[in-house]
């Protein structure tokens, strides 16, 4: 049996030396399990791909479909991996940009529900995004995610640093 795996993009804004605090987009998770729920509820826009794929290109491809919206241009820094709870490898890269949540447009799936009732019927696949500050987005994002946040905060912290004669 392959192994899933999904990437996905996390895009952010502010982080520069002078100017305002970094903040990044996180998608709140939709369907009806997580409608109530809110810490460890929200995520990296991500997706699944197959080998015919690559990451990089299905994280840009999954953003819009799961946003409506194209990503921002601008090369991506890569995050890494992580192998999440339930097995599944989440590779992800960060991207400056910025986006008004309000212009987002989900795409849907389809599920039985109420479990066991027979009758399918179609959730977004998020069901809002909104900007977080890192201590907020530690909070909401799941739990095996919050390694992309550290990362990128490192990657940051390295980039401002490196010219600042430390």
């Amino acid at each position: 049996m392959t192994r899933k795996r999904s990437a996905g993009l996390l895009l952010y804004r502010g982080a520069g030396p002078a100017g305002p605090a970094i903040e990044v987009l996180l998608a709140h998770m939709g369907g009806p399990f997580w409608a109530a729920k809110d810490a460890g509820a929200w995520t990296v826009p991500k997706g699944e791909y197959d080998e015919d794929e690559t990451p990089e290109a299905a994280a840009r491809r999954e953003f819009e479909e799961e946003l409506g919206v194209p990503p921002p241009g601008g090369e991506p820094i890569p995050l890494g991996s992580v192998t999440q709870t339930g097995g599944k490898e989440v590779t992800v890269w960060a991207l400056a940009g910025d986006l008004d949540p309000e212009r987002i447009t989900p795409g849907t799936f389809a599920m039985e529900w109420p479990k066991g009732s027979g009758r399918t019927r179609e959730f977004p696949e998020i069901d809002r995004v909104a900007w977080f500050g890192p201590d907020e987005a530690r909070r909401k994002i799941v739990t095996k995610q919050r390694i992309f946040l550290d990362r990128l905060e490192e990657l940051l912290q390295r980039r401002d640093g490196a010219g600042a004669g430390d």
